[in-house]
């Protein structure tokens, strides 16, 4: 059992240990505007991202874990198979690998080693526990358009929901959304699920920034029930298209700006972000239910030279699942959570099998503090959905809702996501089969390091909240 005081030393040790121990590129020279041109908005203009991460990697040894049931996360499965990972890189996946000097060593018999899961729809930090209104930061509700606001500067690293994915759920990375009250939301944030002092040292380093979009209902309702516009879907495509008309014509004054010279316009928070979803830079995440509204709103993309990214929610989504193919968007859905509003009435369990066949992107995800802790037993009802519907997609296949596909998403599959040679560490072996209900997660490391054993009360996240309260000092 471990006290608060000796949990207070532990933490003071690894905030040491952390201002030594970066992650590969942190303290790298930035090249010179000879060798890399700047991108829209980059270095030109006005701070393209004043709030850089300082994230470290905790430090962890060169381990081998062995014997094991291997999904690498894309596809792949590997039966009494090995993954090697040191500093804080996947170093190989297979049999019988050369184990170096002086590695820790762990017997995965009767166990799986999988990538950590990735929840592409999480309001952690910014919805924290206890759920209190002093604690709902997540909806700007004072207009349809609050493109200027960033979740991250809601998020409070505190919050016990963080450690509790970890631990229960084996979620190493996710992206924190701001609300659905409003027609463009502002900024998301992809974060490392580590703890840390401060937002900036869980953002995950060079992840691209979201905007977060919303269709339907929930628009329409706050603003109708205001007497404002929007309060029709009618009302949403035109607010819509009248901002994103607004930012085009932003985005031209800047661009000529940069590159001719001359007086600078004038700025404009919500629209830089909005500048940098028409750059290219920032990747929209909409929520949406219907299957018609989905429709509208990719032509409503292609008018104005954007994409969307994903939908979130989706629950209508399998019916146009060669729709979201065609346009290389993603839905990021639930197993079987519909049918508690009108518009989330036509949901199936079949919904994630169905767009697997069909070729579309396709992930689960979470919108909940207590769904981020079983997303893998979330994927087993959906697996299950799809047998009997005649769709047998492998287990080692429907990992990629978990990690590859959110990680594809956020555009940090390149770091992140599967067990290849050279990502992120981001690793969790499981006491048995992940898609069993009687399965949790034994160990799990983030960059290689071991944040998180099933066996090891000192290694059991604990926030700086919890440790604040009588009773909740003493891990057990």
């Amino acid at each position: 059992m471990t006290t608060t005081k000796q949990w207070l030393r532990l933490s003071a040790a690894l905030a040491m240990t952390l201002g030594v121990v970066a992650c590969a590129g942190d303290g790298a020279k930035p090249k010179s505007a000879a060798s890399k041109p700047a991108g829209p908005g980059l270095n030109k203009g006005y701070a393209h991202d004043p709030f850089p991460s300082t994230y470290h990697a905790y430090p962890g040894v060169p381990t081998l874990v062995r014997n094991a049931t291997v999904y690498d996360g894309e596809g792949g499965r590997i039966d009494g198979g090995e993954v090697l990972f040191a500093d804080g890189k996947v170093v190989a996946v297979g049999k019988s690998l050369s184990v170096p000097a002086g590695a820790t060593i762990i017997d995965g018999a009767g166990k799986w080693v999988t990538p950590g899961i990735i929840d592409i729809h999480s309001h952690l930090g910014d919805y924290p526990t206890p759920s209190v209104q002093a604690h709902s930061d997540g909806n700007e509700m004072t207009g349809p358009v609050t493109a200027d606001v960033w979740a991250e500067h809601s998020v409070w690293p505190q919050d016990p929901g963080f450690g509790r994915a970890l631990a229960n759920g084996g979620v190493t990375a996710l992206q924190i959304l701001p609300g659905s009250a409003n027609l463009f939301g502002g900024r998301s944030v992809v974060l490392k699920n580590v703890y840390a002092r401060t937002m900036q040292g869980m953002k995950f380093p060079g992840a691209p920034y979201g905007l977060k979009m919303a269709c339907g209902e929930n628009p329409k309702r706050v603003y109708g029930s205001k007497g404002r516009q929007p309060s029709t879907r009618m009302g949403n495509v035109a607010v819509d298209r009248q901002t994103w008309a607004k930012a085009a014509a932003y985005k031209r004054k800047w661009d000529a700006y940069e590159k001719d010279g001359g007086s600078a316009p004038d700025r404009d928070i919500a629209m830089d972000t909005l500048r940098g979803v028409l750059a290219g830079e920032i990747r929209v995440q909409n929520h949406c239910y219907r299957a018609d509204e989905m429709a509208i709103v990719m032509d409503m993309a292609k008018e104005f030279g954007y994409k969307v990214t994903a939908f979130h929610h989706a629950v209508e989504a399998y019916k146009i699942a060669d729709l979201l193919k065609q346009n290389g968007t993603c839905a990021a859905v639930w197993a079987d959570w519909y049918g508690f509003k009108m518009e989330s009435f036509d949901g199936i369990g079949e919904n994630l099998a169905l767009l697997h066949k069909a070729g579309a992107c396709a992930t689960i995800h979470s919108d909940d503090e207590n769904g981020i802790q079983r997303l893998n037993q979330e994927v087993a009802k959906a697996l299950a959905s799809g047998r009997r519907a005649g769709i047998d997609v492998p287990d080692a296949e429907a990992w990629e809702w978990l990690s590859l596909g959110p990680a594809k998403a956020l555009g940090i599959d390149g770091q992140t996501g599967s067990l290849k040679p050279g990502k992120m560490a981001d690793v969790v072996l499981w006491n048995g089969d992940p898609f069993s209900v009687y399965t949790r997660p034994e160990k799990v490391w983030v960059d290689g390091a071991l944040l998180y054993d099933s066996m090891d009360p000192k290694r059991r996240p604990v926030s700086d909240f919890e440790l604040g309260q009588p009773g909740m000092g003493d891990v057990k």
